[in-house]
């Protein structure tokens, strides 16, 4: 079980690594460690005081009892292959990726028995990219999934739950790889598909003065990190494109309803749209 004297590496401290530093900081994890290749973040956390070393060699993690890798998908696999003659006894793994199963066969097929490979997600994105924007407040309230596999013993998933309600997480789950990444796709991949095309189907530079905050909140997540997001979509496609049929469908409903002024049908939807929104804030 790790405890707050335990050795805790955090690999890439971007936004989100910057952020776990940064909670287990203050939750009173005493030995952080922060490997990244750019050394002014390792400076700039530093100087935060949220790790207590830092290094842009991955070796130093053969002392850690913990390494959490905030890496995209891929970089984060190459890193374990790489790396894991680093890996001491006994040391726990884990990641952040926002995709399961184009991840966690791989990864679980590079290590062998001694170290053990934990998969979550912390819900608490952001569109800003580098450390600068790290912010551990954002963990308060959201949402935490792990996803265990039955390669997983009980004790690290209560070790990775535990960690999170220290960083503040308010709800904490357990899901399959498939159930992870079915869910995911509707909720976020999708999501920024429609807000990178609802910004794209015109030239907004004119719209700014003019609109309301129905725009601003349905594009807000249109401001997205260009690097990690086309590799999320190609690992979840299947998932995905299937949820892009579902939603054009429903758009081509709604189309033929507004061209046939079908109040009544549009009256409908509405209703319906309203019920489930009503559900959704109630569970939120």
């Amino acid at each position: 079980m790790i405890t707050k004297q335990s050795s805790i590496g955090i690999i890439g401290l971007g936004v989100l690594g910057g952020s776990y530093a940064q909670a287990l900081s203050a939750a009173g994890y005493r030995s952080i460690l922060g490997v990244d290749i750019d050394p002014n973040s390792i400076a700039w956390a530093k100087q935060q005081g949220w790790i207590t070393e830092g290094t842009a060699d991955s070796a130093a993690v053969q002392n850690c009892d913990l390494v959490i890798c905030c890496l995209y998908p891929e970089v984060f696999v190459n890193w374990v292959r790489d790396n894991r003659k680093y890996f001491k006894k006994g040391m726990l793994l884990s990641d952040v990726t926002g995709v399961k199963r184009a991840v966690i066969d791989r990864v679980q097929e590079l290590l062998d028995e001694t170290v053990e490979f934990i998969a979550c997600h912390p819900m608490a994105g952001r569109e800003s990219k580098g450390i600068h924007y790290a912010d551990a407040n954002r963990f308060k309230n959201a949402n935490f999934i792990i996803v265990p596999t039955a390669s997983n013993s009980a004790d690290a998933v209560e070790t990775m739950r535990a960690l999170a309600q220290d960083m503040g997480f308010k709800r904490i789950s357990c899901l399959s790889a498939e159930e992870h990444d079915r869910m995911i796709s509707y909720l976020s991949q999708l999501t920024h598909v429609i807000a990178v095309a609802l910004m794209n189907a015109d030239d907004n530079t004119h719209l700014a003065e003019f609109t309301g905050d129905s725009f601003r909140d349905l594009t807000r997540i249109a401001r997205i990190n260009e690097d990690m997001w086309p590799e999320l979509f190609v690992l979840n496609k299947d998932y995905l494109i299937q949820d892009m049929d579902v939603f054009i469908a429903e758009l081509q409903e709604f189309k033929e309803l507004i061209a046939a002024e079908d109040i009544e049908g549009m009256r409908q939807k509405l209703i319906q749209s309203t019920a489930r929104r009503a559900q959704f804030d109630k569970e939120a």
